[in-house]
């Protein structure tokens, strides 16, 4: 595996530790240009569940008027050694 691909699988995982859903996530990595096949290789998903996500994602999209922006969850604090 090349350096490349090696950052995109981790900004991959940290976008899925990061989101509460593995929806959320298919939906991010799509609005960043990922097709279904590529964003089901990054999560370990199918290429359907990640097609059919991002369908009804521009489904609601349309429903709304647009889309809204992601929340990200807050970060865990780290255990202090006291």
């Amino acid at each position: 595996m090349d350096q490349l691909e090696e950052l995109v699988r981790l900004q991959a995982v940290l976008i899925r530790l990061l989101l509460p859903t593995q929806q959320r996530a298919i939906v991010e990595l799509g609005r960043a240009g990922f097709g279904p096949a590529r964003i089901a290789q990054l999560l370990g998903t199918t290429a359907s569940t990640a097609s059919v996500t991002l369908q009804r994602d521009r489904k609601a999209g349309r429903k709304s008027g647009g889309s809204e922006p992601v929340k990200l969850a807050p970060a865990k604090p780290e255990p202090s050694d006291e």
